[in-house]
């Protein structure tokens, strides 16, 4: 059994210990953190206590991890929404509300255990957790992935991502009526340090560029198109956000008080284009914006 010890410091106190901890131990989400807590793992100086603890400064944390045991993860029937494929790749529309893969304490339900099921030959890059999975999306927005079916493909559309070829545009409704017709935001992102689970503009941080363009305008609020340059965690959403126009719906960088209820960020991942990684043409794929989006718009066309 292993023993994490974590010294709390100035910053880091009133923060909640099971919260703390999901964000400091990689891959444990934070229903295992309150697991551990209440089999009284998890100690404060000493102390065993509860998953509402709040941080102090000089807090000293000891926290005993189990064993690790080995992760199978099952492929299960799931309706997916295909739109291609071939021997080297699928191209699949996620639905809102989908995780892309398996995670500790998150082994079902999700897109790779449904793409597992369709096809048990992806790529092994990214180890059995994530097989075929090239780039993620957020569990609430939806639209299309690639999934690469051997190394090779998964090794060549990586290369196309980190060097910013790869086209990827989204939809988004921000709050907030955009005077400019389009922009660009190149600021810098990074874990925010008073809360790990937000994603912040971070002077050291790293680079990020979203260009974006104005599609239609509502009473209060306006529909863009976003291209991502780079593809951070959250950088549409932090990025719209910085510039006082935040997704609606979304509850991390949104406002407080939402006209619309919705389960997560109003953002769909809409045009995806890149070089076929066997045969060297340029591919590219569109996927419609999903029907709770477009009854949004239409409810916000009928207000003006």
């Amino acid at each position: 059994m292993e023993k994490l010890n974590y010294s709390i410091s100035n910053e880091e106190q009133g923060q909640r210990i099971d919260k703390y901890l999901s964000l400091m131990i990689e891959g444990k989400s934070r229903s295992f953190i309150q697991g551990l807590i209440d089999d009284k793992k998890v100690m404060a100086n000493g102390k065993v206590i509860k998953s509402n603890y709040k941080l102090k400064n000089n807090d000293e944390i000891t926290v005993e991890m189990p064993d690790p045991i080995e992760l199978n993860v099952e492929p299960e029937e799931m309706d997916l929404d295909i739109i291609y494929e071939d021997e080297d790749v699928i191209i699949v529309n996620k639905a809102k509300g989908v995780v892309v893969h398996p995670a500790p304490g998150n082994y079902t339900g999700t897109l790779v255990n449904g793409i597992l099921h369709h096809c048990s030959d992806l790529s092994g890059i990214n180890g059995i957790i994530r097989p075929g999975i090239v780039h993620r999306i957020d569990k609430d927005t939806s639209g299309i992935l690639v999934i690469a079916k051997n190394d090779d493909a998964h090794n060549k559309l990586s290369e196309q991502l980190k060097d910013h070829s790869m086209k990827r545009e989204y939809y988004a409704l921000i709050e907030g009526r955009l005077k400019n017709n389009d922009g660009t935001i190149d600021k810098p992102l990074g874990r925010c340090k008073k809360d790990r689970l937000k994603i912040g503009i971070i002077e050291d941080g790293k680079r990020a560029v979203t260009h974006y363009e104005v599609v239609e305008r509502y009473n209060g609020y306006t529909l863009v198109k976003c291209v991502l340059e780079t593809g951070r965690t959250h950088q549409i959403r932090v990025h719209m956000a910085s510039i006082g126009f935040p997704l609606v719906g979304d509850p991390l960088y949104g406002f407080k008080r939402q006209k619309f209820k919705l389960e997560g960020q109003v953002l769909h991942a809409r045009t995806l284009g890149f070089i076929h990684p066997r045969t060297g043409e340029y591919m590219e794929f569109t996927s419609e914006l999903p029907q709770y989006f477009c009854d949004l718009i239409n409810k916000l066309k009928n207000e003006m």
